[in-house]
């Protein structure tokens, strides 16, 4: 699990990135949130944390100074501006990426990717194995596949999927294709069928029982409730 901080004077940003990460159920833990530079590296001294989304322009202390002052972190700064003299400033401090507003969830996963990988437990092996199903969802996918690839025996990765994620490999791999299923349809650009097929489903009748199970509701009630 990643532990981060938010350092925004909007709270609204703030708001925005603990609603997608509850929404989409992201291995992120947000340990604490701060309203300027001050309170930023309060929190940073008194948390162990993987990641910071850090505002440039903020009260008492700028996002520069709250890097220059706590080198050692994954840092993602988050503005309003797209400045390419910002941007520089910011990747030659040792920003990892940078997020402009208003924040999509896109961006959002994407960032958090370059910034820490895929470290998403304690476990390497399991992370590893999480980065392949997240990166080659659409292939065929199985436990051997998996077992395979990363020589360890099917029962340990049954294990270890059931220890640190909760559920087993394959619910896992399906949510991972209905979640990006949802994020095309939203696109509205590929039909029900081009989507299935897409996401690495062969059958439409096992995408939309999929799709279901994962959201409640069909890919075709999805779309009309979410024109």
């Amino acid at each position: 699990m990643i532990n981060a901080i938010i350092a925004d004077d909007e709270p609204a940003v703030a708001n925005i990135i603990c609603y997608f990460i509850e929404k989409e159920k992201l291995p992120v833990t947000i340990v604490g949130t701060a309203c300027n530079g001050k309170e930023a590296l309060e929190l940073l001294k008194h948390n162990k944390v993987n990641l910071v989304f850090l505002d440039i322009i903020m009260p008492f202390m700028d996002g520069f100074k709250v890097i220059e002052n706590a080198p050692d972190n994954n840092y993602i700064i988050i503005t309003a501006y797209d400045s390419f003299e910002y941007a520089q400033r910011a990747l030659r401090l040792g920003a990892k990426d940078i997020l402009l507003k208003p924040i999509e969830y896109k961006q959002l996963l994407q960032s958090i990717t370059r910034a820490v990988g895929w470290k998403f437990t304690d476990n390497d092996t399991l992370n590893d194995i999480l980065e392949y199903i997240n990166l080659y969802y659409a292939e065929k996918i199985d436990l051997q596949k998996l077992s395979s690839e990363f020589f360890v025996s099917p029962s340990h990765v049954s294990r270890l999927f059931k220890k640190f994620m909760g559920t087993t490999t394959v619910e896992y791999i399906h949510e991972v294709r209905i979640k990006q299923a949802i994020h095309m349809l939203n696109e509205g650009k590929y039909s029900i069928k081009e989507v299935a097929e897409i996401t690495g489903y062969d059958s439409l009748n096992n995408f939309y029982k999929k799709f279901k199970t994962h959201t409640g509701t069909t890919p075709a009630l999805y779309i009309q409730m979410h024109k």
